[in-house]
């Protein structure tokens, strides 16, 4: 199956139907950027700290996997050049509308998070990677391919989902009843059924995949990065997360 191609009908629908990461940023938050009032977010509430950017002025910062507008014309807005790439031209538009309509500097690219070829070694300085590489089924060479772009230096911020928010079936978990069901790692295409693939598709989800901590920290370490920063942050909507905070942050940088 064409995973890639199934995600990005599925973000585009998404964008239709007004998920809250898919819409743009008011005038005043780019205008409040612009005289340095600014945060972005890589988890569901919790700002990422001020201390972990470099300086943006005139910094090549690369949003990976994050159109929708939640970063990147923000950082646009405080001084940097921004590239944006993302699989779902609908939430490239976002961003675009948002940098037409406040003269940014801000490109976007429809790409993959895996395969970042269009871009030479070492052009970035920042890579700002919201919760997204559960849309891929390995995410090892998202973190290789991050090294690579990246600059000697460079940082990697990326947001992550914990693996136990797979371990539990879906519908008792909705219902506050925690009962654990599948094996980690975990994937749409393996661990459920196939009706329930089809009731995904009927609501416009799209697939996800639950990485291994080994995978999620260990790629990065083993891709050459050395972990600099974490935190974790929980989403209230989420039953899960009343227990447990069950996404996560990390800061890397490529020495």
């Amino acid at each position: 199956m064409d995973i890639a191609h199934y995600n990005r009908i599925a973000w585009d629908k998404n964008v239709e139907m007004g998920n809250r990461w898919t819409v743009p940023v008011g005038p005043e938050v780019i205008a409040a950027a612009r005289a340095g009032q600014w945060q972005i977010l890589l988890t569901p509430t919790k700002p990422v700290p001020r201390s972990w950017f470099p300086p943006l002025a005139d910094l090549e910062v690369l949003c990976l996997a994050g159109g929708g507008d939640q970063q990147g014309p923000i950082l646009a807005a405080a001084g940097a050049r921004v590239t944006v790439l993302d699989n779902s031209p609908r939430q490239l538009a976002q961003d675009r509308f948002v940098s037409d309509r406040d003269r940014l500097n801000l490109v976007t690219v429809l790409g993959q998070m895996n395969d970042l070829s269009c871009f030479v070694d070492g052009r970035f300085g920042l890579i700002v990677h919201p919760i997204s590489n559960c849309f891929v089924a390995d995410v090892l060479p998202v973190w290789r391919e991050s090294f690579r772009v990246l600059r000697t230096g460079g940082v990697l911020q990326a947001g992550c989902l914990n693996p136990v928010r797979f371990l539990f079936d879906d519908d008792k978990a909705e219902r506050g009843e925690f009962a654990v069901r599948h094996r980690i790692p975990y994937s749409d295409l393996t661990s459920i059924s196939e009706q329930e693939r089809q009731r995904y598709a009927a609501k416009g989800e799209p697939y996800c995949f639950g990485h291994t901590l080994a995978d999620q920290i260990g790629g990065q370490l083993a891709a050459g990065f050395a972990l600099t920063g974490f935190y974790e942050d929980g989403d209230p909507s989420v039953p899960l997360d009343h227990f447990i905070a069950s996404s996560f942050a990390t800061r890397a940088i490529k020495s």
